[in-house]
């Protein structure tokens, strides 16, 4: 067993540089809480005692090309990418790859947030697939990017959603081929605008001249759930598949905001597909950027873009449920320097009632948190953001948080409520720019509040708690659950906060979720190079912390290049499902077949060897 330790390191940090009173590491140490004065941070130190919760044993960090998990726990893949769905699909080529027709009835490429759902005591699993790695993805010789239409129809068909029925058989997950739950949703599926941004004048094309209806869902990362039984697919760098035939196509502020340009990330979509070319179609990227809402069970629903929740570059959505019945949705903006936002709901959900329509309208608000501890939720209104309508501030939501004031955050993924206390965290994974730079809108990012460190590398965990526990309300307390680092290294902040050591340490926490005991399960996508300022991180990784006492414990290590993303639990809560995305990135890889084949992004379940739940 790898065992949680006080580490001995210098009290002189950067954190108590900062301060206006350092303190001493016996004081650090001496309490339940203390204080990284400079970061106006409260930090629970109960964790060093131990944790009897965390039951098993920690893996040590490795860079081998296999997943390794903890000592009397199993895994196994259950499906990859091109795989195929249906019995008419063609079988998965490691030459060719298959091509656009074949990657239609296929399982998609790099998978990230996922969700089981329960179709009468069967098991369909969505999960997204946000991307492709081009070099991989194309076969042959290996180009780094789309070169023909057929290239780009294959493309796009590996991004989006993968809807499937698995079953376990014989003790072996895999795909139910020919389930009547299969489905794939990619960037050419029919999809519904809802919401404020129904309509506008800035989402209406040349194709959709009433801005009611659009087409796809791409770069999807996290994900979310309802308590209605349906699907949250998050778009995230929904940017980068815009480019401009016209080289001196005139970049509006909105659109250097949000990234878009002349030239797209090399998906080359705008070379076959004219609505990803912003100088005929400069109305396009706003139809991108929101979060999906799909049913699972119904293959024939039509997908609705929630424009209620904001446009930026969503990472995941966490929704809770208010005492009066409110839904409130948890999102982070997954860019340096961007913002933390919550939805709150007009409609209340009704149990077995009609809430097919409550992420349709409500309110948005972002997030400014203030040394001390304390922070509160700034309302975007035409009235705070000087913008026309809701309307504007759901398609322009970056610009609106920015003019509320709120806190520019160190690149703000998945957020998790747990489930036993009112109390929200969120995973700020990294921010070289921290301290240095101002974010794409000209906002400063000084070094403070859940932001302590200057070209931060190695990220955190900020968690805060509603004011009388009530989700709805406009303050919060908070502090930081860890401050990731490496102790082996460093002896100032990045080495970390206390429940970081030897033994668990790693950098840019990203995917979060929480157990049914009230276990945080934290995933990784960060410097895997296993050297330098992360020497002996070794590969990508998944942990747990335990909330009531701050200890962290490693659970998986992750093949090599790869990222360890998206999870989720069967109904027996005896498998977990994890995501292995990008796998032997660089080359360094032949994950999860091993040999000289091709590398596969796939969904692994973990199960005990005991049969017990696994959280």
């Amino acid at each position: 067993m790898i065992s949680v330790t006080r580490r001995s390191r210098t009290c002189e940090t950067e954190f108590g540089r900062l301060a206006a009173a350092a303190i001493s590491r016996r004081d650090f140490l001496g309490g339940s809480v203390a204080l990284i004065a400079g970061a106006g941070a409260l930090f629970p130190l109960s964790a060093l005692g131990g944790s009897d919760r965390l039951w098993f044993d920690g893996v040590a960090a490795n860079r081998l090309d296999t997943v390794t998990v903890s000592a009397g726990c199993s895994w196994q893949v259950v499906a990859r990418w091109g795989e195929p769905l249906w019995s008419d699909g063609a079988e998965f080529d490691p030459v060719t790859r298959g091509d656009g027709e074949s990657q239609e009835r296929a399982f998609g490429d790099n998978v990230d947030g996922m969700e089981i759902f329960d179709a009468g005591g069967r098991s369909v699993l969505a999960v997204n697939n946000e991307y492709v790695n081009a070099g991989v993805f194309f076969g042959g010789a290996g180009r780094g990017e789309a070169a023909t239409a057929a290239d780009v129809r294959k493309g796009k068909a590996g991004h989006g959603v993968s809807i499937v029925e698995i079953a376990r058989r014989e003790g072996r997950w895999s795909i139910v081929k020919d389930s009547p739950y299969n489905r794939r949703i990619t960037a050419d599926t029919p999809m519904e605008i809802t919401g404020p941004a129904r309509g506008h004048a800035w989402v209406r094309t040349e194709a959709d001249p009433a801005g009611v209806a659009c087409l796809g869902t791409w770069n999807d990362c996290g994900s979310g759930r309802t308590p209605w039984g349906t699907y949250l697919a998050c778009e995230e760098n929904f940017n980068g598949y815009f480019s401009s035939s016209d080289p001196n196509v005139e970049i509006s502020a909105a659109f250097a905001r949000y990234g878009i340009g002349v030239r797209d990330w090399g998906h080359g979509w705008a070379t076959a597909d004219e609505r990803f070319d912003i100088s005929r179609h400069p109305h396009e990227p706003n139809r991108a950027g929101y979060v999906v809402e799909i049913d699972p069970l119904d293959p024939s629903s039509t997908p609705k873009k929630r424009t209620a929740l904001g446009r930026f570059k969503h990472e995941n959505a966490e929704l809770v449920l208010a005492g009066d019945g409110r839904v409130v949705v948890y999102l982070g903006d997954d860019e340096r320097g961007e913002f933390l936002y919550r939805f709150v709901s007009d409609g209340r959900y009704v149990e077995g009632g009609e809430n097919s329509d409550l992420l349709e309208s409500g309110t948005l608000f972002a997030a400014r948190f203030a040394d001390g501890g304390r922070g509160e939720w700034l309302e975007l209104t035409p009235e705070s953001t000087g913008m026309a309508s809701r309307a504007e501030i759901c398609i322009h939501t970056r610009m609106a948080a920015s003019a509320a004031g709120a806190t520019t955050m160190d690149r703000p993924e998945w957020v998790a409520a747990n489930p036993h206390r009112a109390e929200v965290y969120c995973s700020l994974t990294n921010n070289q720019d921290r301290g240095r730079k101002t974010n794409r809108g000209g906002d400063p990012m000084p070094v403070g509040g859940p932001n302590p460190r200057a070209a931060n590398r190695y990220g955190q965990i900020v968690r805060w708690r509603p004011d009388g526990g009530d989700p709805l309300a406009r303050g919060f307390s908070w502090d930081l659950f860890v401050v990731a680092g490496n102790p082996a290294v460093h002896t100032d902040a990045d080495a970390g906060s206390p429940n970081v050591t030897p033994d668990n340490m790693f950098n840019s926490p990203d995917g979060l979720a929480f157990d049914r005991n009230g276990l945080l399960w934290i995933q990784t996508d960060g410097d895997d190079s296993d050297a330098g300022g992360f020497a002996g991180q070794g590969n990508n990784q998944m942990l747990v912390g335990d909330p009531e006492t701050g200890e962290i414990r490693r659970f998986l290590v992750g093949p090599r290049g790869c990222e360890v993303t998206g999870l989720a639990w069967s109904g027996d809560r005896r498998s977990l499902f994890v995501g292995i995305q990008h796998p032997g990135a660089g080359g360094r890889g032949h994950f999860p077949d091993g040999g000289s084949s091709v590398p596969r992004s796939c969904v692994i379940a973990v199960t005990r060897d005991d049969g017990l739940p696994i959280g």
